[in-house]
């Protein structure tokens, strides 16, 4: 049985969470949760969040056992993006793109459906 969690609209560049999404797929839930924990950026929070969110979801509303679950794929896409500008040389304007990332988490139990 697949769950799944979902972090819409992070403050954070898609390329910048994808880095961290990579490293914890095929990985356990519960150990996946404490490699994120001892990688200081702010993305791997924001993944962290998302992983305990999933796990959560397969505790409480599937019955299952934190310690069966495996994370069988972690992916990022964009999300949207504010366009501001900021004051550049003689007096122009200089456009910033603040990107957001929509995270999915999707665990696994194993079995096959």
């Amino acid at each position: 049985m697949e769950v799944t969690a979902i972090t819409r609209n992070a403050h954070m560049s898609p390329k910048k969470v994808r880095e961290v999404v990579r490293t914890i797929t095929g990985r356990p839930a519960t150990e996946a949760s404490e490699y994120l924990a001892l990688i200081p950026r702010k993305s791997a929070q924001l993944i962290n969040k998302t992983l305990k969110s999933a796990i959560a979801n397969a505790e409480n509303n599937n019955n299952l056992s934190s310690d069966s679950l495996i994370v069988k794929t972690a992916y990022v896409d964009q999300g949207p993006v504010l366009k501001r500008f900021k004051a550049a040389a003689r007096g122009t304007a200089a456009p910033r793109r603040k990107k957001m990332s929509h995270i999915t988490v999707v665990l696994s139990d194993g079995a096959t459906n």
